[in-house]
């Protein structure tokens, strides 16, 4: 079978679709599927299988033609498109006018709420979706696809709250990765890590004022993103300076060595709905304070700890407690973790392919 990848993002960058991306790529080509991926960026290192990288010059509508073009080339004759985008990949996909394909998108984020967000916006998902905002354009940007892969039960259900007409859906959790959890011993001051992209919806600012009230602890930034330039102003105009600092991408043995040298990962976001990072951090043993506004099952939450993070005062609150209760924290963050191998991921995928390939 001949599978397109089309991804907004794509390593080295970070974030969830470009790590998702890559390893199921790896998994599709290794059960002899034809694969290859279309991206935005420059080119970087090689994969075994065709990566087309195309320019984000000139503004979206000349990086949406671009990208419509190659998505024309390479994938007129494919079994399928899956889309890891609504927006960037999505307006492309249907500008390419692809006849033969089954076209799929995959939802593990929402585009339009993240720009939201991004614009300052302050609404989690739910509260979002409850306001009722681009409701109309939401519909639009669904149109092209066959089928409709969600990361999560919970924004399956969002979706059928307040979209009357889906086109055909199924829920596919993320892999959960292979690690040896490793019982974490509290540092002092306690290390707390960050590790994602720098955007709105992952609510740094909070987390940046709450470590304003936690002098007897450090903060590691890990990422990059348009709001890097504004956080690192904040941090230093903030009393916390001089215990936060930023250090960029860290992806492979880079990522488990700082997961192994923290004591705690957070994620205040305003909604995380399928974290692979906290996964990452959790297979490994580094205990994971979490937003209770995630789309991640109570099976792969198991050895979390979930809470309100929706203000800065109550991360402030909560990471106290946690270190008063580390040494129980860790035992649970140690326990094995779930079972859900990457190669489990790419059967459910080709069961629902074969299944799409076959109604033509």
């Amino acid at each position: 079978m001949k599978i397109v990848l089309a991804t907004g993002i794509y390593p080295p960058d970070i974030g969830g679709p470009a790590t998702y991306c890559r390893a199921l790529a790896k998994e599709l080509q290794g059960l002899g599927h034809e694969v290859s991926v279309v991206t935005y960026g420059v080119r970087a290192d090689e994969d075994p299988w065709p990566v087309m990288r195309v320019s984000k010059s000139g503004g979206p509508l000349l990086r949406w033609w671009r990208y419509s073009r190659v998505l024309k080339t390479h994938g007129s004759d494919a079994d399928i498109v899956y889309a890891f985008s609504s927006v960037s990949c999505g307006v492309p996909l249907r500008m390419a006018g692809l006849k033969k394909p089954k076209k799929i998108l995959r939802l593990g984020g929402d585009f339009l709420w993240e720009r939201y967000t991004d614009r300052g916006g302050k609404l989690s998902l739910r509260a979002w979706y409850a306001d009722r905002r681009a409701m109309h354009l939401g519909r639009w940007l669904l149109e092209p696809f066959h089928h409709i892969v969600f990361s999560s039960a919970f924004q399956r259900d969002l979706y059928l709250d307040h979209y009357k007409a889906l086109p055909p859906y199924a829920v596919i959790e993320n892999a959960v990765p292979s690690g040896i959890p490793v019982l974490h011993q509290k540092h002092t001051p306690l290390r707390i890590l960050f590790l994602g992209r720098l955007v709105g919806f992952k609510h740094l600012p909070a987390l940046l004022q709450a470590m304003e009230d936690l002098p007897h602890a450090t903060l590691t930034i890990a990422g990059s993103g348009p709001l890097l330039s504004r956080l690192q102003t904040s941090v230093r105009e903030c009393s916390a300076a001089d215990r936060i600092r930023f250090i960029g991408n860290r992806e492979g043995s880079e990522k488990q060595k700082l997961f192994h040298e923290h004591d705690l990962l957070v994620l205040p976001s305003l909604t995380e709905i399928s974290p692979n990072v906290a996964l990452e951090a959790r297979a490994v043993g580094l205990p994971v304070l979490l937003t209770q506004e995630t789309g991640l099952s109570a099976s792969l939450q198991k050895g979390m700890v979930v809470r309100d993070l929706s203000a800065a005062e109550k991360i402030t609150a909560t990471i106290r407690d946690l270190e008063k209760k580390y040494a129980s924290v860790a035992e649970a963050a140690a326990e094995p973790a779930p079972q859900r191998p990457w190669c489990a991921i790419a059967e459910e995928h080709m069961e629902l392919f074969h299944r799409l390939v076959a109604t033509r």
